[in-house]
């Protein structure tokens, strides 16, 4: 029989059996085979925390499949993901289909492209047992943690809960910056703009100082003092400066930096970016190529490409933007020291694959984030930006304003791609004209405003993911998940767009700082994160970290079910106006599975719910006329639902606009652009629009194909320039 390939995930399949043809077999494990029981803890901790393993009860059917086939192959690959998850799973797999652990039997496709998987199938190797034994440490720590914590906040706050070794740490910044943004005192102070004129020209300049040394100005007395001086002054162009500053490009994506730029430029959460990648690298069908891997390993956090990958680069670069755009010599990006350069920085794996010329074989969100990798990769290899930046001093008798301007003198990278900021940067100074020291200026104006500073941001998507990646909390493949199980266990909210603490997350993170610090300390948590790197370099034995985390977390938890032995910790309620109209009380909010609501503090013995007034939506209820309310789904989509459920079911994901469908009776509901529609799916109406969407794609690739081959059979017909002279 052929051999047998064992990939990780089912639409990885096509693809590389395309690459490898006729003589293999390849089947996917659909993530692990093995995991440690749901009932029970799982580990041994008197016998050296040996894990007891089992198989998963749904994957029993494609087990048996899989046995059958590696004993009728010739020959088995493992080639689940190049990381240290899938170098777990392998290890399962081998020890299920009884594949020697030394056996040559582990490939690892670094990119789902002919080159990848050639590589790949070329360099087979045993399975790397310290990789393995790393993923094992984690996987022990965490059920630990969540084994013996989670329980302790069942009994002493409220059932359903959950603590996470790492997630705990992340529940903790976010509440700490918020006690930081509570507590913060804000300052006055004050700035002064001069508006100058030369000749008919005018321009700004910012005041500085006195004698050349930085005033800081605090409050309306001292402006109003300064500025009843400064209009009594001479204004002179000082000191003029002029110079060429360089602005080099932004490295390559690392896992990191991907989901922090596409939640800044795209608004994906971390686990929708990772998603979408997973697509890309796995493989897509492209017209005329088949499935096809677009991008490299998604999860990284090395700088390092490959010489071919930049000489593919340079090719692209030189030829769509000019020679000019190329860098004079290659351009490295150093990793930083915690990084694992097993695999590239995250990149497009074929150059020549444009964006825009393979949109219509792309969702649109994976077209984003594919533009997104693509677009940042080339401009990490390209020319810097160039600017020319002029600053002035002017001379206001002892006093010192100062002005700028910086002007693109050859615009680079730039030309293709900015990174995002998440912090709105200070807008440089308005046009200069021509000044030379000595120049005599006219004060027209002067602009005092005053200031006050500002309290830190809320952690959002992209600021919270940077801050684990360079506090060392988790790895590429941790910074979703952890947002999402704190988001789902209600313990923050989102606020516009940025991350809140509810008062459950605030009274968890208290409590484990009181009796488990180190669970939520930061630099303990990062000091583990580098124990488990040093395990998968072979230098440490994976069970002391475990152990000697172990003997101290168990002491703590023992002391502090002893010390709150018969007590549970009240979690404070957010009160409204709204008063019950049954039994008199303020109603208090809230939360349950579709989202906030009021509810009377007197349950049980009052059990009056309603929704949140700014909830209410002013459209009556289609089917009973009653109130529809806006609700989130557990999935985080909005929709929208009737007040009087369960007695009207009525749901929809856009408002109802009033209006019946003349052909199935349905209700309409409005739709992006004017366009409303129907809200059952099996109405006529919405299977033809559905189909007519579908030819008009079908039209517009059809019209790009001729079009490009059109293009070709002008190109072999037409002559030379010099041919035609």
């Amino acid at each position: 029989m052929a051999k047998l390939v064992i990939v990780e995930s089912p639409s990885k399949i096509k693809s590389v059996k395309k690459y490898l043809g006729s003589g293999y077999e390849v089947m996917a494990s659909k993530g692990h085979i093995r995991d440690l029981p749901k009932s029970k803890l799982g580990i041994d901790i008197e016998n050296n925390y040996e894990p007891s393993y089992i198989n998963m009860s749904n994957k029993k059917d494609l087990i048996n499949e899989l046995k059958d086939a590696a004993k009728k192959a010739d020959f088995v690959y493992l080639a689940t993901d190049p990381d240290r998850e899938g170098e777990a799973i392998s290890w399962h797999l081998a020890n299920i289909l009884n594949i020697p652990l030394d056996e040559k039997s582990r490939v690892c496709f670094n990119e789902i492209t002919k080159t990848g998987v050639k590589n790949g199938m070329e360099h087979p190797r045993a399975i790397d047992l310290s990789l393995v034994d790393a993923q094992q440490a984690r996987r022990v720590l965490d059920r630990i943690v969540g084994y013996k914590l989670s329980p302790f906040l069942w009994k002493k706050v409220k059932s359903g809960l959950s603590a996470g070794r790492v997630q705990s740490v992340a529940l903790r910044m976010i509440v700490d910056r918020e006690r930081e943004i509570e507590d913060f005192k804000s300052e006055e102070y004050w700035s002064i703009d001069a508006a100058l004129k030369k000749e008919r020209k005018g321009f700004k300049a910012k005041f500085f100082g006195i004698n050349g040394k930085k005033l800081d100005i605090k409050s309306e007395e001292e402006v109003l003092s300064l500025t009843e001086k400064l209009k009594k002054e001479k204004y002179t162009v000082g000191e003029v400066k002029e110079s060429n500053k360089k602005r080099q490009p932004s490295a390559p994506f690392t896992t990191s930096t991907l989901q922090q730029e596409a939640a800044r430029k795209l608004g994906f959460t971390g686990q929708r970016t990772m998603r979408i990648a997973q697509q890309l690298y796995e493989g897509i069908d492209i017209e005329g190529m088949g499935a096809t891997g677009l991008i490299t390993y998604m999860r990284t956090d090395s700088l390092r490409i490959s010489e071919e990958a930049r000489a593919a680069a340079n090719k692209l670069i030189a030829e769509k933007f000019g020679e000019n755009y190329l860098t004079e010599k290659p351009r490295y990006f150093k990793s930083k020291s915690s990084a694992q350069d097993a695999h590239e920085a995250i990149r497009p794996t074929l150059c020549e694959l444009k964006p825009d010329d393979i949109k219509n074989n792309l969702t649109a969100e994976q077209y984003k984030l594919y533009k997104l990798i693509w677009s940042r990769f080339i401009a990490s290899l390209m020319h810097e930006q160039i600017n020319t930046v002029v600053s002035v001093n002017i001379n206001a008798g002892e006093y010192l304003f100062k002005a700028s301007q910086s002007k693109v003198k050859f615009d680079g990278f730039s030309i293709l791609y900015e990174e995002g900021k998440d912090v709105e940067e200070e807008k440089k100074g308005s046009a200069l004209p021509a000044l030379k020291e000595g120049d005599e200026l006219t004060l027209t104006e002067l602009l005092p405003e005053q200031h006050f500073t500002q309290p830190p941001a809320r952690y959002n998507e992209a600021t919270l993911i940077k801050s684990l990646d360079e506090n060392g909390i988790g790895r590429p493949s941790t910074y979703a998940p952890i947002l999402a199980n704190i988001l789902n266990k209600n313990y923050i909210e989102r606020e516009n767009k940025a991350f809140k603490p509810t008062n459950l997350g605030i009274v968890v993170v208290d409590l484990l700082k009181q009796y488990f610090a180190k669970i939520v300390d930061i630099k303990f948590t990062a000091n583990m994160e580098k124990d488990l790197d040093t395990i998968e370099e072979g230098k440490l034995v994976w069970q002391k970290p475990v152990d000697d985390f172990y003997k101290s977390f168990e002491k703590k938890l023992k002391s502090a079910e002893a010390e709150m032995e018969g007590k549970r910790v009240k979690i404070p309620v957010e009160e409204s106006d709204e008063i019950c109209e049954l039994c008199g009380r303020k109603m208090v909010v809230k939360t349950g599975k579709f989202g906030k609501f009021l509810a009377c503090p007197g349950y049980p013995e009052c059990k009056n719910t309603k929704p949140l007034p700014e909830n209410e939506i002013k459209e009556p209820c289609p089917k009973c006329g009653g109130k529809l309310i806006s609700r989130i789904s557990k999935k985080g989509k909005r929709f929208y639902g009737c007040s009087n459920y369960p007695n009207c079911d009525f749901a929809a994901p856009s408002l109802p606009t009033g209006e019946i469908c003349p052909v199935c009776g349905g209700f309409i509901l409005k739709g992006v652009r004017g366009r409303n529609y129907c809200i059952n799916s099996e109405c006529p109406t919405r299977i033809k629009a559905a189909l007519k969407t579908k030819d008009k794609a079908k039209e517009t690739k059809t019209a790009k194909t001729a079009k490009g081959a059109k293009g070709a059979k002008t190109a072999k017909t037409s002559k030379p320039k010099s041919a035609a002279k």
